[in-house]
């Protein structure tokens, strides 16, 4: 009888590649033949704690998926019709190379567009190509997709991306989670919630549209209505003050305008915020009352302020309470939104920046609708876009406007090449595929926006087929466009190990034996008690919108019309007649934007696209769960099941993740309905603010729909 095989397991240290704050520590078993098996949390990093999320824990369906692109592809057929033919890397580069430079000939540098974004957050090989950019002097990008909003309402403010330690949730006697959903989003911020309320008996408020994972393990859960949150900041503020429980001698030393602020409130009351947002009087009364009564209470803010065309204005105002209470003072206290300002990168080797012309344009990237449908304002009065390379990023699926996207993608004289790890929608799009690495194939480097931590990704497995990195795809490129650049001929570990040097950081070799750095963030900067970010060290109630601190490709939108001090700004894409419902597009748990959309567990956890409807809007509507609906704006139309849910505001609807076009009847994704125009003070990409009908039909009805 024979005698079965010892299967031999190594696990090895790794840290999460995907666009979320938590960018999480792992150790990921590696098996006999080179593939990867359970991915579990690591316990080593404090932050991470031995906790990730399942999408992430299952990742093995995604490196060995069947449906991984496996070699290059060139287009056979009509855009979209997915008739490919096989090809090899260096007809597929060959081809590349000589579409952009005659693209660049005929049409000026300009007219190339390189695009990309966060589908790995590694430093190597998200950014790399933007030092091919800077050296050719193709059109830049000015990315706006995810943060622009709610990193400008933060910095107004703090004037610096710092704030108190995450891991101090766990010595806080209150938590308030606003603005984010981290059940579905980032699972360890919960883990230091639970610690808190086990340890401590903290309360736990959390401020949502909705009535989701998260909101359902709060003490204290407040839902309102999208767009809003400035409203119920003020209200609260107001109360603080009305109740004494305002730190005057705090904002005497560390603000700007106390007394203005304090006068500026007097009509923001509970009962004016409960008409705007949609909460009780009692609730708004109880929260203010909760965070007055308890010096020690951090605010977990989240994203979801990003999502708003007033999102800056609801950040700021939010911001704003810890301030009037003097929280900020206190161990467990204050406020956290991101780590960005603590890292000091150093990019002039990863994208050439010694290479940036300022006279070259920069295209908003949630344009890229009405960039490639020829608007002129979106070009910046320039050339057409007729040369595209799309890294990390999946516009045809995730972006604004899809039909014009998809209108822009069908030109025929626009070449696009697409490096990817599936076909994705984007790459049906593409007259060139070539076949990506996952973040278990290459070298990299990270750093945490949600903790304070550097750590490596190291290459563990060979990939299959004939995938290659972004980096290896950017430097062949380079090389045949005639580029000169040191970074194109080394390896990304010398790239990585470069840029640790230049930042301070130590070497490769020394982030690896630590397996992840933990950056000290001391309590006098988290807790800005040296002064905030601003040359007179105060916090800015009354910020001047037109130069907050936040990089911008300049001012844009009704930033004239910003408020001058914390208030509720109707700029929102409020119901009408026509369109009564606002609509939100909030991630769904086992989605990450498009990412994981290819996973059997994924997908079935997921089941198929809905949107959530209040009993009383289904019942005028005729509507029950399960039954199609076709949501529509002036944008377009989407058909989707109904969920009949309770947990809604009436009026509200709520469609969770990004599902693929092709998920959906008519093939048009939940991101037709939502807009690209630039909300102030600097643009943005407004997710969950869209009005829109609601009525029952029937697929079929809409075969063929051309809009």
């Amino acid at each position: 009888m024979p005698v079965a095989r010892k299967i031999s397991v190594e696990r090895k240290s790794s840290v999460c590649p995907h666009d979320c704050p938590s960018t999480c520590s792992l150790e990921i078993d590696i098996h006999d033949g080179g593939r990867i098996g359970r991915v579990y949390g690591a316990k080593s990093n404090p932050y991470t704690a031995g906790v990730i999320c399942a999408k992430v824990a299952r990742y093995a369906e995604r490196v060995h998926n069947p449906n991984r692109l496996l070699y290059p592809l060139k287009r056979v057929g009509p855009k979209g019709s997915g008739q490919f033919e096989r090809i090899s890397w260096d007809e597929a580069m060959t081809v590349v190379a000589s579409k952009f430079r005659e693209t660049e000939e005929a049409y000026g540098s300009e007219a190339v567009w390189p695009y990309y974004y966060a589908g790995t957050m590694g430093h190597v090989m998200r950014n790399g190509i933007n030092a091919l950019r800077h050296i050719k002097k193709y059109s830049g990008q000015y990315s706006t997709i995810c943060t622009t909003l709610a990193w400008t309402g933060y910095l107004a403010g703090t004037g610096t991306m710092l704030g108190v330690n995450p891991l101090e949730m766990a010595q806080s006697d209150c938590i308030v989670i606003w603005g984010t959903n981290p059940v579905h989003t980032q699972v360890n911020v919960m883990t230091h919630v639970m610690k808190a309320r086990k340890e401590r008996g903290a309360k736990l408020v959390v401020i949502d549209i909705y009535d989701n994972a998260t909101v359902k393990q709060a003490d204290m859960p407040l839902i309102l209505r999208p767009g809003t949150d400035g409203a119920l900041a003020c209200a609260v503020m107001h109360i603080l003050f009305r109740d004494g429980f305002a730190d005057w001698e705090y904002l005497e030393r560390y603000t700007d305008h106390p007394h203005e602020l304090h006068q500026h409130l007097a009509d923001k009351t509970p009962q004016w915020a409960s008409d705007i947002t949609g909460l009780s009087f009692e609730e708004i009364e109880a929260f203010a009352k909760l965070i007055g009564e308890t010096k020690k209470t951090f605010f977990r803010l989240g994203y979801g302020f990003a999502r708003q065309r007033n999102g800056s204005v609801n950040m700021h105002a939010a911001l704003s309470i810890p301030a009037v209470t003097g929280a900020w003072q206190y161990e467990g206290g204050g406020a956290f939104f991101n780590y960005g300002g603590i890292y000091h990168w150093d990019r002039k080797v990863i994208e050439a920046e010694s290479y940036v012309d300022p006279s070259v344009r920069q295209l908003d990237q949630s344009q890229i609708g009405r960039v490639l449908t020829g608007d002129a304002q979106a070009l910046r009065n320039g050339p057409p876009v007729r040369a595209m390379l799309i890294q990390n990023t999946n516009p045809v699926s995730v972006a604004p406007e899809q039909e014009l996207v998809k209108q822009g993608f069908l030109r025929d004289d626009l070449f696009v090449c697409v490096h990817e790890q599936f076909m994705t929608e984007t790459a049906l799009m593409a007259d060139i595929v070539l076949p990506a690495t996952t973040f278990v194939e290459h070298d990299d480097i990270y750093s945490a926006g949600g903790q304070s931590n550097i750590q490596s990704g190291p290459k563990l497995i060979e990939p299959p087929g004939e995938c290659r990195s972004n980096h290896d795809v950017i430097s062949d490129l380079a090389h045949r466009l005639d580029v000169d650049y040191s970074a194109f001929k080394q390896t990304s570990r010398e790239v990585a190990d470069r840029i640790l040097e230049d930042s301070g950081w130590g070497t490769l070799e020394q982030l690896e034996e630590e397996v992840h750095k933990i950056i000290p963030v001391t309590f006098e900067d988290g807790h800005f008690i040296k002064g905030f970010g601003f040359p007179d060290g105060k916090f800015r109630f009354k910020p001047d919108w037109a130069t907050v601190p936040n990089k911008n490709n300049g001012l844009t939108g009704p930033w004239q019309q910003m408020p001058k001090m914390p208030d509720h700004w109707d700029v929102i894409e409020e119901a009408t007649n026509l369109y009564p419902f606002r609509l939100a597009t909030s991630p769904a748990r086992n989605f990450l934007n498009s990412s994981f959309t290819e996973t059997p567990s994924s997908i079935a956890k997921e089941a198929y696209p809905q949107v959530m409807v209040h009993p009383d809007d289904a019942r005028a509507a005729g509507v029950a769960t399960d039954e199609w609906v076709c949501l529509e704006n002036k944008r377009g139309s989407v058909l989707l099941r109904a969920r009949v849910f309770d947990g809604v505001k009436p009026g509200v609807l709520i469609a969770e993740g990004i599902w693929p076009n092709e998920a959906h009847p008519d093939g048009r994704g939940i991101n037709t309905l939502t807009g690209a125009d630039t909300p102030a003070p600097y643009g943005g990409a407004a997710f969950h603010d869209n009005h829109v009908s609601l009525r029952k039909c029937k697929p079929h009805e809409y075969e063929g729909f051309s809009g």
